[in-house]
């Protein structure tokens, strides 16, 4: 199935849903768009980026996030998950590991860490190839690891997300935790860029 075809089918079964509630009286279409709006309202690859920085500059938050993520983004007010409860976990860059994540069924993703989910994420193409040559999908996104470094890439689930915490940068020390937030990306915390 293309990605285009499966975005069609969810949005049809959205649809269907929506009219079997409001024809059934148990809520209405405003309700409906309420929900949905108050849901991707705080949803930004900048909350994802305030944990990094905490985690660059707090040794304690960092091994809590680690250990934890989804208790660990919630003490910085973030909802690891949505309407059902996710495991977070994120998956540290280190000078012999580079993480990348995928969601080879569909596209989970930690959407209020992350923001929404870019188009390439949810695309066939991405989601097969990732896992069969990481360090060739990288190199498109303009990624290119040394040899020594091992790419792990993480599948992404209903029940368990992912975050990638990414390798500090050299010559950052002075730097404060918001303008340490603001070098972070959303493609950095999926793995697609170094930071």
């Amino acid at each position: 199935m293309s990605g285009e075809h499966d975005d069609a089918l969810i949005s049809r079964q959205v649809r269907l849903l929506e009219s079997l509630l409001e024809e059934k009286g148990l809520v209405g279409g405003e309700t409906v768009d309420e929900v949905v709006d108050g849901f991707l309202a705080n949803a930004s690859p900048v909350n994802g980026a305030r944990a990094v920085a905490r985690a660059w500059t707090d040794p304690a938050y960092k091994e809590r996030l680690l250990a934890d993520g989804a208790a660990a983004v919630g003490e910085l007010g973030f909802a690891a998950g949505g309407v059902q409860k996710q495991r977070l976990r994120v998956a540290e860059n280190t000078q012999t590991v580079h993480n990348v994540v995928v969601c080879t069924l569909c596209s989970c993703y930690p959407l209020r860490l992350l923001g929404p989910s870019p188009g390439w994420y949810k695309s066939e193409a991405y989601r097969s190839r990732v896992v069969r040559d990481p360090r060739g999908v990288l190199a498109e996104f303009g990624v290119t690891l040394p040899d020594e470094v091992r790419v792990t890439v993480w599948d992404s689930s209903a029940e368990t997300r992912y975050m990638v915490l990414p390798r500090r940068p050299e010559g950052t020390d002075g730097l404060s935790e918001a303008e340490l937030a603001r070098l972070v990306t959303r493609n950095g915390l999926i793995g697609t860029a170094v930071l």
